[in-house]
């Protein structure tokens, strides 16, 4: 298994992802992440030399821990097992006269102890000594590493939580502060995981980091829409169901009707409008029967089927909604647009080795439809 490397920085990072040229890795991984909806429009100036993200993302994290730090960590219970000398929660009767305790006035109980060495806690240490590899300046990755080292004498162990027992970590009312360092963090680990080298953690090429790039994209292409226009009056969804307009069916065809759930739908109330976005992390165009390139006929049914389903939903947005097909650009530039009983469809590819700024404006430019 081949192990990911991030040399001579963010400039160089995923020369190729199959065939996709990849330049700005770290500036999708922002676009993606909790922690750029978090931070909301501060974040866009880091598009100006992408190669500080790193540091960025560090100077968030050590600011949020030390915040924490000084209203004490956040705490939870965790099972535990012992030997007492004085009943603490249950008594495990089995082992209790297994091992003879009583004789030794002992019992063995089961209960739950109170401690700050939580998986939220233990993924905020990791988090901290791994982006302390990658940033660039000294005085930062010292920083992280002087805080890691504390969480490490108040009890946090260096165990890296498990991603089940992150899924199943619940935020509180109260946990707002926790919910912004949990977000740094994960964004932290994302952007060191491609710099490690060996470890149980590292991708392999090609197929695991075609997936994981290719999830990338569109979590990127949601995110960065979220943050960029809500404040304009958009509403953005991500991972939108979408129902079938039903009007009689049979008992068993719930159980094989193909559910259909969009990338990105973005709706302008005020303004009457509706997009509905597809992310493919593929060539826009492929060899085709009768011609030498074509869209893939597959792609254009479904981004069809997502406009055309709702005809009859009786949402007026439904009516007028546009289709954008997005692909990353592999080797040339497509922006073609066809109206289809009624709904513009676009084609348009985005140049990921672009710069930064230059992605930003190729993101926006694609959602004024020429033929609307």
């Amino acid at each position: 298994m081949t192990a990911l490397a991030v040399d001579d920085g963010a400039q160089d990072a995923f020369g190729l992802v199959g065939r996709i040229p990849v330049r700005n890795l770290w500036l999708l991984m922002l676009y993606a992440s909790d922690l750029y909806r978090s931070i909301g429009k501060g974040a866009v100036a880091v598009e100006d030399n992408p190669d500080d993200i790193p540091d960025l993302v560090a100077e968030i994290l050590a600011h949020a821990v030390e915040e924490r730090l000084r209203q004490n960590l956040s705490s939870g219970f965790r099972q535990r097992e012992a030997e007492l000398t004085r009943v603490r929660g249950r008594i495990d009767m089995l082992t209790t006269e297994r091992h003879q305790l009583l004789t030794r006035g002992k019992v063995a109980c089961r209960f739950e102890e109170l401690t700050i060495d939580t998986p939220r806690n233990r993924l905020v240490l990791a988090a901290l000594g791994e982006i302390s590899t990658v940033v660039r300046r000294p005085a930062l990755s010292h920083r992280c590493r002087n805080l890691a080292n504390t969480l490490k004498r108040l009890g946090v162990s260096g165990l890296r939580p498990t991603r089940s027992e992150i899924s199943t970590d619940r935020f509180g009312r109260n946990d707002a502060k926790d919910r912004f360092m949990v977000a740094a963090a994960q964004l932290a680990l994302d952007i060191a995981l491609p710099t490690e080298g060996d470890g149980g953690d590292y991708l392999a090429l090609p197929d695991r980091e075609e997936i994981w790039v290719r999830r990338l994209y569109e979590r990127a292409v949601g995110g960065f829409y979220q943050v960029v226009l809500s404040q304009d009056g958009w509403q953005v969804y991500t991972g939108k169901p979408l129902g079938w307009q039903i009007n009689a069916k049979t008992t068993g065809i719930d159980s094989i009707l193909p559910s259909m759930r969009t990338d990105v739908v973005l709706d302008h109330v005020a303004g009457g409008r509706r997009i509905v976005i597809d992310t493919k992390f593929n060539s826009i165009v492929t060899k085709g029967w009768f011609r030498e390139e074509s869209v893939r006929s597959g792609y254009v049914y479904q981004i069809y089927a997502y406009l055309m389903s709702q005809s009859g939903s009786g949402d007026s947005l439904d009516q007028c909604a546009c289709g954008l097909l997005l692909h990353p650009a592999i080797g040339q530039s497509v922006d073609e647009t066809v109206v289809i009983q009624g709904h513009p469809i676009r084609f348009a590819t985005v140049d990921l080795t672009a710069p930064a700024l230059a992605i930003r404006q190729q993101l926006l430019d694609v959602l004024n439809f020429p033929l609307h």
